[in-house]
């Protein structure tokens, strides 16, 4: 659930009421599609080859941070199948009726869209199950000594979950997706040209190194590029610019106080509150979550995935604690403490590598 500071976030990776232009600035195909190349050229063969059986493709997990194209993949998935799409998210089914109408109501290869699968009700799970697998749907009819169990053939058809939190689905259901894919963060080249294909279809003049710059800075998610290029553009409309240049895009995310490495304030908070109130850490995550006013949800799902990545952050089994990065983009020394914790976890990864 985002939090009203987290949706008001240049950076945030979820999904906000400003980014209604998104969908048009998604691509409509894998060849159209950027980036994720593993996971392209194995969907092409998945793809080609459940069309080839005329059967309904394999269930498919796409699970990875916000913000990375779960639900464009699953779009895409639909249209080079040739089939037809219906969407819904785990939160909105609330019955098992619910679920039900919904898989009564798809033709044969059709794919069904779950956005936040981690989030379904364990009672509509197990109606689930026998679906995926033998494409059957089992109901409970009436109540008391009365109720009775009516077995429904489905349609074969393919159930695509996309989740930020994989490691909440239950384990009977992860394991019944044949088709597991992790999205990872883009690179800025990637980036550049996400933003470039978004720049022609907003009728923006964006030169490359003002594509590179809000590249630089949109924390290798295609969603915040996309939002950055939309308000940097309204920077340049208001001065009369002709072009979006690096000069232009810097001033403007200057002005959205997002700095060169994509931090904004509220991850400078984040990073300062383990620098200079714990001493580099480790601390706890609810202890953080508190002292910034967040779910730990929230820091989880939006502020840490980024910053743990780039290495400004190291969750530990004691907590989190503040990396190398960190430090130096906060422009400070480790205190002694902390570079003694740096050293020993740099020591423990490498023993780790040299026993694997």
């Amino acid at each position: 659930m985002s939090t009203s500071s987290e949706a008001m976030r240049a950076v945030s990776p979820g999904l906000s009421e400003t980014d209604a232009a998104e969908a048009s600035l998604r691509p409509q195909s894998l060849a159209e599609f950027v980036g994720q190349q593993t996971i392209r050229e194995n969907l092409s063969v998945f793809i080609a080859a459940a069309r080839a059986r005329n059967e309904a493709l394999d269930h498919v997990l796409l699970h990875g941070p916000p913000g990375l194209g779960k639900t464009t993949l699953a779009q895409i998935i639909a249209r080079e199948l040739g089939v037809g799409f219906r969407a819904t998210s785990g939160p909105v089914l609330q019955r098992a009726g619910d679920l039900a109408a919904i898989l009564t109501n798809l033709q044969p290869r059709d794919v069904l869209f779950i956005d936040e699968i981690h989030r379904l009700q364990p009672a509509i799970e197990e109606v689930l199950y026998p679906a995926m697998e033998d494409f059957q749907l089992d109901l409970i009819i009436g109540e008391g000594p009365g109720a009775r169990s009516i077995r429904i053939d489905l349609p074969p058809f393919t159930l695509i979950g996309a989740t930020t939190r994989a490691g909440l689905l239950a384990t009977p259901l992860r394991e019944r997706f044949g088709i597991p894919l992790r999205l990872v963060f883009y690179t800025p080249a990637e980036l550049e040209m996400i933003l470039s294909r978004a720049a022609r279809l907003l009728n923006v003049v964006l030169t490359k190194e003002g594509a590179a710059e809000i590249a630089r800075r949109s924390r290798g998610t295609p969603r915040i590029a996309g939002r950055l290029l939309r308000r940097v553009r309204d920077f340049a409309l208001v001065q009369g610019a002709h072009a979006i240049d690096r000069t232009l895009a810097d001033a403007a995310l200057a002005r959205l106080e997002v700095d060169r490495l994509g931090l904004d304030a509220m991850d400078l908070k984040y990073l300062s509150r383990i620098a200079e109130h714990h001493g580099g850490g480790p601390v706890g995550i609810e202890t953080l979550a508190a002292a910034l006013a967040e779910t730990r949800d929230t820091l989880e799902d939006v502020i840490e995935p980024f910053l743990i990545q780039e290495g400004f952050v190291l969750r530990t089994s004691r907590g989190r604690v503040l990396g190398e990065v960190g430090w130096r983009h906060l422009g400070l020394p480790p205190p002694p403490r902390a570079q003694l914790e740096l050293d020993l976890l740099a020591q423990s990864r490498a023993d780790e590598d040299a026993e694997e």
